[in-house]
């Protein structure tokens, strides 16, 4: 079976492209790498065909989507400064490319369409942990950080609403902060890793103060990227039609834990420093995952485990940067 995957040298991408390849699939990669990295996938070039081409590029997802069964649209721009910094990139690739892949599979003959979505559809959740059933929310259009959300709402929408209308089956996940070494820059923990090695002079110094957005009362969950891949595939590949599956962790653990968790993995003792949380942000956020669990899904990795991988393989990024 040959499936598309868009945005396949991304972080999820590439994990997810692993996990296709060891269950047999032909794997052709579309992406054009401006987030994601091709030597994310090195290792798989003889076993998968690699495309360069960009969503919004209608003639371009439709000569990559030619002779596939599956389409795995993940192409998107993620990242939180991103979402301040560059909503009408955000909000083109996001709209465009799922309009483009969806047409695309519809014309070309494609069965089956996976989407990628985000917990950011979410805001504020009005239950934890929380249900696919939840009501979706953009609070206030003004403000440029909903362009990630946002943009996903209409992707899942487009999703169900044109490709499933039309004759595809549609499968939607909704990933809840997967994490793990080479992630990107423009992430929590990576940030938070690069402030404690530049506060603690390289990791010399045992004892820092670091400043926080908020309190570090607000709570998420974890799910490291070898889970979320799995548990994406398994969404995609055994998910009902027209359904939408978590995929991530049911255990919530508060800002606040996180970053001292992210400094004993690396020995350093952090007094955190409350300072304003941005305009946007969310309290509480964290999947019920019994959907998925019931497609034979359970995590594997701890948060322990993962954060001591993560925040090493990023610490020794800016030790060698210095």
């Amino acid at each position: 079976m040959r499936v598309l995957v868009t945005g396949g040298s991304g972080f999820l991408g590439a994990a997810l492209v692993r996990e296709l390849v060891a269950a047999g699939r032909q794997v052709r990669v579309l992406d054009d790498h401006s987030r994601g990295r091709p030597e994310r996938l090195r290792d798989l070039l003889q076993d998968i065909e690699l495309v360069d081409g960009d969503v919004r590029d209608a003639a371009a997802v439709h000569r990559a989507t030619e002779g596939c069964e599956v389409v795995w649209h993940l192409a998107y721009i993620n990242g939180t400064r991103f979402f301040y910094e560059r909503p009408d990139d955000v909000l083109e690739v996001g709209v465009k490319g799922a309009l483009n892949t969806i047409e695309a599979a519809l014309a070309t003959g494609v069965r089956r369409y996976v989407l990628a979505s985000t917990s950011e559809t979410y805001n504020a959740p009005t239950h934890v942990p929380t249900t696919e059933s939840e009501r979706l929310m953009i609070p206030d259009v003004t403000n440029p950080r909903f362009s990630y959300g946002g943009g996903k709402i209409a992707s899942e929408l487009l999703t169900l609403h044109l490709g499933g209308k039309r004759g595809l089956e549609t499968v939607i996940f909704r990933p809840h902060n997967f994490f793990g070494p080479d992630m990107g820059f423009e992430h929590v923990i990576p940030e938070v890793v690069e402030r404690i090695v530049r506060l603690s002079g390289g990791l010399r110094h045992k004892q820092i103060a670091l400043p926080i957005q908020g309190d570090g009362s607000e709570t998420r969950s974890f799910c490291f990227v070898d889970d979320g891949a799995r548990g994406s595939f398994l969404a995609g590949e055994r998910g009902e039609p027209g359904h939408i599956y978590h995929v991530g962790t049911e255990r919530e653990v508060s800002i606040r834990d996180l970053i001292l968790g992210i400094g004993r993995a690396l020995g350093v003792e952090i007094e955190i420093v409350p300072g304003e949380l941005r305009p946007g942000g969310t309290l509480r956020r964290c999947p019920a995952i019994g959907k998925l669990a019931a497609l034979g899904y359970a995590p594997r990795v701890d948060l322990e485990e993962g954060l001591a991988r993560t925040a090493r393989w990023y610490a020794d990024h800016w030790l060698q940067k210095r």
